[in-house]
């Protein structure tokens, strides 16, 4: 009889190994193996976040992204039909394969180009009836569901000037600075004064959309 129950012990001991065993093994195979996809996904977009959030605050700090939104007019993208265009555009007013030609521009290229990213720019503006338009600077197609967007916010004032390629040819990334005051641009401009009263032209924002290809 003691025999018989130091088996049936054992078996019980051993089956219960076995069970706890297919439990852990179970456990590890549908909770581990797609939170790992979800996190890697979740990283990767964080990581892309902090980038296009770094490049804005680059672009701000070292004086190229305010440049980058005077720098066109009614006739810079060769339509000459009155509507504002982004300079060196080739009549879409805006740019889609390549970054714009400037400091910004340039920026923009160092960060996303070559990495298997596509990036869209805005520039969202007050009009002059108190509601916002959306303009578009960079355009290279519809963002993916696991787009991440970065924005910042530029004033612009009365005494800002419009800006041009450089004229000798010899840099592509530099805006120079047309005599054109925002005060005085009139419809060469995109957006109008908003501040009427002071020397507060318009606040801008703007969205870079960021998304793997």
């Amino acid at each position: 009889m003691d025999r018989r129950g130091q088996a049936h012990t054992l078996e019980a001991v051993v089956t219960s190994m076995l069970l706890l065993t297919s439990l852990v093994f179970a456990l590890q195979v549908t909770a581990v193996t797609p939170l790992s996809a979800s996190t890697s996904s979740q990283h990767i977009e964080n990581q892309q976040q902090a980038t296009a959030e770094g490049l804005l605050e680059i672009a701000s700090r070292e004086g190229a992204l305010k440049p980058a939104l005077l720098y066109g007019n009614d006739s810079a993208d060769g339509r000459d039909d009155g509507r504002f265009g982004f300079h060196e555009t080739s009549g879409e007013a805006f740019y889609t394969n390549d970054p714009p030609t400037n400091r910004f521009g340039a920026l923009l290229d160092r960060t996303f180009g070559g990495e298997g990213l596509a990036y869209n720019v805005f520039v969202v503006y007050q009009t002059a009836g108190g509601d916002t338009a959306r303009l578009r600077m960079v355009y290279q197609g519809e963002p993916s569901d696991n787009a991440v967007v970065a924005t910042t916010l530029v004033t612009l004032y009365d005494g800002d000037v419009l800006h041009e390629p450089e004229a000798d040819g010899d840099s592509t990334d530099v805006a120079r600075p047309t005599g054109t005051t925002l005060a005085g641009a009139g419809d060469e401009f995109y957006a109008l004064d908003a501040n009427p009263d002071s020397p507060v032209f318009n606040v801008v924002r703007v969205e870079v959309v960021v998304w793997r290809q």
